[in-house]
């Protein structure tokens, strides 16, 4: 499954002023984030509807709908007028929710358009001051000898975090016992607390806790190394070599949007995201250049690999 949650992408769409387009007639775009206002993902939407509305000459409203993981955002913008005005702020939990609900509201490949890809970056395995374990074979061995003993911490099912330690804990042959949150933040008070062992968390999520030496950095999720910490090791490094997975940030679209209003957007998001680039960096992400029907084949092949991963576990 080497590299099946990785997306690599390029192309600038060459088209027409999105402002100019005779389809949008200069009305407002909401761009609805599916989570509270306040954190990482909600803030990075903020920068990019500036610089939108500043590129475009149109007003960029946000309207953050949290709820159900991501879903009751989800939902409202696949039923919105497919204008290109209505817009998801998503993340990889957009699709890891939609490949582990056994009834879900919404298909990521069936009802959105892939707009654009912003950046992706990895996860950090990381493990409570209290765990005692302090490299991935110590986890790994400890999990072996002591099976369901170990619990790690995700911001709720069908997160990235619990789907990046379900996979693991498949590739590695261990058996941990999932604590659920609703969200990452009391997920990460109590596994700052002890409470729980273990969190395949977000950049934002725990660089503070990892720069003030608070919990333990045992690898990076990712293909290659995190520039933001050179000295730690990959899963893959560390003896999973079938282990890759990221986290990413992107726009999507109702699935009936007009090509050329989506090629538009597209083009006006590449041509800001380079004002985005130092945000993106200190998230733990690389920048992205994506064209559309890029980011939809990766779309629906993250779907097709989280849904295999739902399957075995």
């Amino acid at each position: 499954m080497a590299g099946s949650f990785g997306l690599i992408g390029s192309g600038l769409a060459s088209t027409t002023s999105f402002a100019q387009s005779a389809l949008l007639k200069r009305k407002p775009i909401t761009l609805v984030v599916p989570f509270a206002p306040g954190g990482g993902t909600d803030s990075i939407a903020r920068e990019l509807a500036k610089y939108i509305s500043e590129r475009l000459g149109v007003t960029v409203v946000v309207d953050n709908k949290g709820g159900a993981g991501g879903a009751i955002a989800a939902v409202g913008v696949s039923r919105a007028e497919a204008d290109g005005t209505t817009l998801l702020f998503a993340t990889s939990t957009f699709v890891t929710h939609a490949a582990s609900d056994p009834a879900p509201t919404y298909d990521p490949v069936r009802d959105f358009a892939p707009v654009a890809m912003l950046g992706r970056g990895p996860l950090l395995v990381v493990t409570s001051k209290d765990s005692g374990l302090s490299s991935l074979a110590q986890f790994i061995a400890e999990a072996k000898k002591n099976p369901g003993h170990l619990t790690y911490c995700s911001a709720g099912p069908g997160s990235i975090n619990h789907l990046a330690a379900e996979l693991f804990a498949q590739t590695a042959g261990i058996t941990m016992t999932h604590v659920p949150y609703k969200g990452s933040g009391p997920a990460t008070m109590d596994f700052l607390a002890g409470r729980t062992q273990v969190f395949f968390a977000t950049v934002p999520t725990m660089r503070t806790y990892v720069d003030d030496h608070r919990v333990n950095l045992l690898a990076v999720t990712s293909q290659a190394r995190s520039p933001l910490y050179p000295e730690t090791p990959t899963v893959i490094e560390s003896g999973l070599p079938q282990y890759d997975v990221s986290t990413w940030w992107g726009v999507m679209a109702p699935a009936a949007t007009p090509g050329a209003v989506v090629d538009s957007l597209n083009a006006a998001i590449q041509a800001v995201t380079p004002n985005l680039r130092d945000r993106l960096l200190s998230e733990g992400a690389t920048p992205y250049s994506d064209s559309p029907a890029s980011f939809a084949n990766a779309l629906s092949s993250e779907l097709a690999a989280w849904r295999k991963v739902i399957q075995h576990g």
